[in-house]
């Protein structure tokens, strides 16, 4: 079953925010183009490259909320992908644009989620949408309360 249109509008005053008109959501949004490296035989993207983009679009937010993954870490937290989940609903190919929009999503006491829509840029057709759940670990690899900077995000993420 195809989802809902995702028709993003811009937030005045944050340039790198959106509002979905058919949700009410608000969302980081940043671009990306497909390398030919990321399609495979049927000249398509690969699967497991949205996996990729993912991780594009949470590394771009953090890095805009001024809390950039590499800070996480050297603050002696890791937040290894512990689920994943991903509905396709039309290709991309070699040289697309696209827009990754991402937002935090469920959050416990040592798991959080963010969620994700990929869209076609300039069609604004949806391509997939997806969640990564991670869990906060120390340097050990012990599962340790989700540390205070990002519970802060989830707190200050535009609503």
């Amino acid at each position: 079953m195809r989802p809902k249109p995702f028709i993003p509008e811009p937030i005045d005053g944050h340039p790198a925010y959106v509002r979905d008109r058919n949700g009410g959501l608000v969302w980081h949004q940043c671009r990306l183009r497909t390398l030919y490296a990321d399609t495979d035989r049927s000249q398509v993207v690969y699967h497991a490259n949205y996996l990729r983009y993912f991780e594009f679009g949470r590394a771009s937010l953090m890095r805009e909320a001024a809390y950039p993954y590499r800070e996480i870490e050297d603050s002696g937290f890791v937040y290894p992908i512990i689920s994943t989940g991903l509905d396709y609903f039309r290709p991309l190919h070699y040289d697309d644009a696209m827009l990754i929009h991402t937002r935090p999503g469920k959050r416990e006491r040592v798991k959080l989620r963010f969620d994700y829509v990929i869209t076609h840029d300039p069609s604004g057709d949806i391509v997939c949408i997806g969640y990564t759940r991670h869990c906060a670990v120390n340097a050990r690899g012990i599962p340790v309360e989700i540390d205070p900077k990002t519970v802060r995000l989830w707190e200050i993420f535009p609503e």
